[in-house]
């Protein structure tokens, strides 16, 4: 079975899309230790980049050009300072030339060495080429950028190569998850957990995790402290600076920790939680749309409905909680994710938004669930439900950005999220008609149904219905 880690499903990286601007970065770097293995990064006078497919098509707005310049000069998406994108972004426009790998400079002219095809390569619908030239010789190698900041070639067995270790527990389904859970009288959380031991200790693991944390809660803390535009061209007002500086009020706070223990003070009726937690999901996808710092969750584009569920539970549901629920959470919501991915398909260039906005509501309500005291069968229930109401889906971002409808589908889902849990907690699984396997066998054969149009191609929806004119 394939062994998919909770750090492969929330990776740390930039936005504005683990599919099209995580995985093309990724695409770039293995390419570079290709050519390197070749022996031939010292002999390399050119280098060319094919986009194809969902990644031409909404390369643009993605960032996708930008983010196979970045891996192609050496930066790693997981700890480049995000003040220096533009620097060394501005620099290779500039000069017309790479610093490739960080080794040797040669010409590159982002006009003409990133060509975007519109054709789709059969394999799947977000391919990338990258192409290196010497003055003898030429070496070619092509990647997918199958969702979630995962990268493959089509030769390759499974959604990360560097995963080849043996579970205790290897789960495909979530039947063999509650199975493990009922043998063994653990709950998710636990089972994940001696998953996680088999690949790294038990320290590498919580500081990881909380690492995880950190990065979520930073991201929020930015997103709701800053204003103005996002970028792109569509002239998107950020809104969680507003809304949070409404919320808040004029308690005293000088850092993420802090502002979540003020947080805590604030009033608690049923509209200030809608709009605390629609204020969550805002800041993270706006930071997200900024190419700022996020951690796919299962995506960029979907980034904001966990963060956001997970401080609903810590400052409105809970406040006792502390480290040990936060892992538990994190822990649920990779396991939840990972079954979709085996099961079906947590890219939106292959499913639609359901793939991503709903696997992320799915992990987010199941996590909720167990830290809220939710049995295993309860847990899986509540991924159900969420799931079960984001069937069909579409993905189709106006420009190609992810802003316009993409921003504000984390809220919903968040809140959606947040409605299965409390609706799982209220179920006595033995009633449940539709079990979470079933639901993910739906929505990856509604996806293989949705038409192209509604892939991430920006060619249908919102995306033709409104013009950037219109904005």
């Amino acid at each position: 079975m394939e062994c998919i880690s909770v750090f492969d499903m929330l990776k740390i990286g930039v936005g504005p899309s683990s599919s099209h601007t995580l995985g093309p970065w990724r695409a770039a770097e293995r390419f570079l230790n290709e050519v390197r293995e070749q022996k031939l990064i010292d002999t390399i006078i050119r280098v060319k980049v094919d986009l194809y497919g969902s990644l031409s098509l909404t390369g643009k707005g993605h960032a996708t050009d930008l983010a196979v310049m970045l891996g192609l000069s050496g930066a790693d998406p997981e700890y480049i300072p995000v003040e220096s994108i533009d620097v060394i972004i501005s620099a290779i426009k500039n000069k017309n030339e790479i610093f490739l790998g960080n080794e040797i400079i040669i010409p590159f002219n982002p006009e003409t060495d990133i060509v975007f095809n519109r054709n789709f390569l059969p394999f799947h619908a977000n391919g990338l080429t990258f192409t290196v030239y010497t003055e003898t010789t030429e070496y070619s190698s092509t990647f997918y950028s199958i969702g979630g900041g995962f990268v493959v070639k089509e030769d390759e067995n499974n959604g990360n190569e560097e995963i080849k270790y043996a579970f205790p527990y290897p789960v495909d389904k979530a039947s063999e998850l509650l199975d493990f859970c009922h043998k063994e009288n653990k709950s998710i959380s636990q089972i994940v957990y001696e998953n996680e031991k088999s690949m790294r200790t038990e320290e590498e693991i919580n500081s990881e995790l909380l690492r995880i944390w950190d990065t979520m809660l930073e991201c929020m803390y930015i997103g709701c402290h800053t204003e103005g535009t996002l970028p792109g061209g569509l002239n998107v007002r950020r809104r969680a600076y507003d809304m949070h500086k409404n919320l808040i009020g004029v308690l005293p706070y000088d850092d993420p920790y802090s502002w979540l223990q003020i947080i805590r003070q604030t009033e608690v009726k049923f509209r200030q939680i809608l709009k605390w937690v629609s204020c969550f999901a805002l800041s993270v996808n706006e930071v997200n749309a900024s190419l700022g710092r996020v951690v796919t969750a299962p995506t960029n584009g979907s980034a904001g409905v966990i963060p956001a569920v997970l401080m609903y539970y810590m400052v409105i549901e809970n406040h006792e909680a502390n480290e040990e629920q936060i892992k538990q959470f994190l822990m649920v919501a990779g396991e939840i994710g990972s079954i979709f991915k085996k099961g079906a398909t947590i890219s939106a260039a292959m499913g639609g938004c359901q793939a991503e906005i709903g696997v992320s509501s799915a992990m987010a309500a199941g996590a909720l669930c167990e830290v809220m005291g939710g049995t295993p069968d309860q847990v899986l229930v509540a991924a159900e439900i969420a799931m079960e109401h984001h069937l069909g889906l579409t993905c189709d971002p106006i420009g190609g950005l992810v802003q316009i409808p993409c921003i504000e589908r984390n809220t919903m889902g968040a809140i959606k999220a947040i409605n299965a849990a409390e609706l799982a907690l209220e179920t006595d699984a033995k009633n449940v008609k539709v079990p979470l396997d079933k639901v993910v066998n739906t929505m990856w054969e509604t996806a293989k149904d949705m038409n192209s149009k509604y892939k991430e191609t920006s060619e249908g929806g919102l995306a033709i219905g409104v013009n950037l004119a219109d904005c």
